[in-house]
């Protein structure tokens, strides 16, 4: 479970993200992450922790279902955290494929996603060979 600190809760926080954020899309997940954002409810002017919101919609699935999907992101994004820069927004939004998708496949598309949005290419550097 993600802590209330790095939980997104307010429509705002999700629309910027979603709105002014960069994108990476992959068979399971659509990944939005703002970077660097300041939130003016943190007393202080300090950087919030990075944050995270999930948006699964009932073409995943019944309550069940989505709520398990959730469970699984949520676990996921926890392990993660610590690899967003500090006032990051991330909203993980998942398609209707990963209603059938196990833990791996959803670790395997999550994985992708930060890594573009990050701007770490696990596959290989610009010209497509791989660091060895």
């Amino acid at each position: 479970m993600l802590s209330t600190e790095n939980r997104l809760r307010r429509r705002q926080d999700f629309a910027e993200a979603v709105r002014r954020g960069r994108r990476a899309g992959r068979p399971l997940l659509v990944v939005h992450l703002r970077r660097d954002t300041t939130d003016p409810h943190v007393p202080g002017g300090r950087t919030p922790p990075a944050r995270a919101g999930f948006v699964v919609s009932k073409a995943v699935g019944g309550s069940v279902q989505r709520n398990l999907i959730k469970r699984r992101l949520r676990h996921l994004v926890r392990d993660r955290l610590s690899l967003l820069p500090p006032g990051s927004l991330v909203v993980v939004r998942a398609l209707p494929g990963a209603g059938s998708a196990d833990h791996e496949e959803l670790a395997l598309d999550l994985d992708a996603a930060l890594s573009r949005l990050l701007g770490r290419d696990t596959h290989g550097d610009a010209e497509g060979r791989v660091a060895r």
